[in-house]
C-alpha cells in the first residue's frame, strides 16, 4: 500500500503505514479502531467488556433499517424510527432517518447518527450549490457520486454510514446504495441497516417494476415491520417518502397510520 495512506476493514495481511500520519491517527492505528458491515479490521483490538473491533465506539448512535424501491412513477423511501446505543440501550423513539436533499431527491441514513447527519448537510448545501451556478437541479446520479466521493476519500473514518440516495429527474426513477467504503450501486430495491437481512424478504417476494407509488408505499411498510419484529435495533414507528414528478411527498403520521389500518398490520 502506498505510504501515507490510512484504511481499515482491510485483510489481516494488509500493511499499514504510519508515515506522515498525525500523532492521533497514530494512535488510532496502534490500539486499532472499529469498522461497521462486515469489514475485517486491519489491526486486532482486544475485547473490553465484550466489546469488539467491529463495534461502534461506546455513546454512537446506531441502529436502522431503511428501505428503498424504484416505481413505475417515481421512488419509495422509508425507516422506521429507532436509535440505540452501544449495548442495545434506545436512544430515541423519535430518530430522523429519512431527509429531502432537494425537490425530487431524497435519502436515508444507516450507521453513526452524527456522521450521517454531517454528511446530509453537505448533499443539501452542494445540491444548492449545483442550482445556483447551473440554473438547473442536481441529478440523482450526481448527488450519489459526491457522496461516493466523500466516503471513498476517507474510507470509514471519520463516517461510519450506510446510505441510501433515490429520486427522479431527466434519467427516469432512480435508487443508489452507498455502503461506507464509498461504493454505490444502482438497483430497483434495496435495504440499509441491521435489519436489512430481514427486511430483504419481504422485497425478494413482493417487489415488482410495475409498482405505483401507493403500491410501492405498502410493500415499503411491510418490509420495515418484518424487520422491526425481528431486529432489536428497530423499531418505534415508520418514515415514508414518495417522490414523483411532481412532488416530494413526506407521509404524515396520520396518513401511516391509515396505510397500517388498511395493510391490517400492528405493532
Amino acid at each position: 500500500m502506498p505510504g501515507n495512506r490510512f484504511a481499515l476493514g482491510l485483510p489481516p495481511r494488509a500493511q499499514v503505514t504510519l508515515r506522515g500520519l498525525s500523532p492521533l491517527l497514530k494512535y488510532l492505528v496502534s490500539v486499532g479502531s472499529p469498522a461497521m458491515f462486515g469489514s475485517t479490521p486491519a489491526i486486532s483490538q482486544p475485547p473490553m467488556s465484550g466489546r469488539t473491533a467491529y463495534d461502534l465506539p461506546p455513546g454512537v448512535m446506531k441502529g436502522t433499517t431503511t428501505v428503498g424501491l424504484v416505481c413505475k412513477d417515481g421512488v419509495v423511501l422509508g425507516t422506521e424510527r429507532r436509535a440505540t446505543y452501544y449495548g442495545g440501550f434506545i436512544a430515541s423513539k423519535t430518530a430522523q432517518k429519512l431527509f429531502r436533499i432537494d425537490e425530487r431527491i431524497g435519502a436515508t441514513i444507516a450507521g453513526g447518527v452524527g456522521d450521517a447527519q454531517t454528511l446530509i448537510r453537505t448533499l443539501r448545501a452542494e445540491a444548492a450549490l449545483y442550482r445556483l451556478r447551473r440554473t438547473a437541479p442536481m441529478t440523482v446520479e450526481a448527488a450519489t457520486t459526491l457522496l461516493s466521493n466523500i466516503l471513498n476519500g476517507n474510507r470509514y473514518f471519520p463516517y461510519y454510514v450506510g446510505m441510501m440516495v433515490g429520486g427522479v429527474d431527466p434519467s427516469g426513477n432512480r435508487l443508489f446504495s452507498i455502503d461506507a467504503d464509498g461504493g454505490a450501486i444502482s438497483d430497483k430495491y434495496a435495504s440499509v441497516g441491521s435489519g436489512s437481512t430481514i427486511a430483504y424478504g419481504v422485497l425478494e417476494e413482493s417487489y415488482e417494476p410495475t409498482l405505483t407509488l401507493n403500491e410501492g408505499a405498502d410493500v415499503t411498510v411491510r418490509a420495515l415491520t418484518a424487520a422491526m419484529k425481528r431486529d432489536a435495533n428497530s423499531g418505534n414507528g415508520y418514515l415514508l417518502a414518495t417522490i414523483s414528478e411532481k412532488e416530494f411527498h413526506e407521509h404524515s403520521e396520520d396518513e401511516v397510520k391509515k396505510r397500517l389500518s388498511r395493510l391490517k398490520i400492528s405493532l
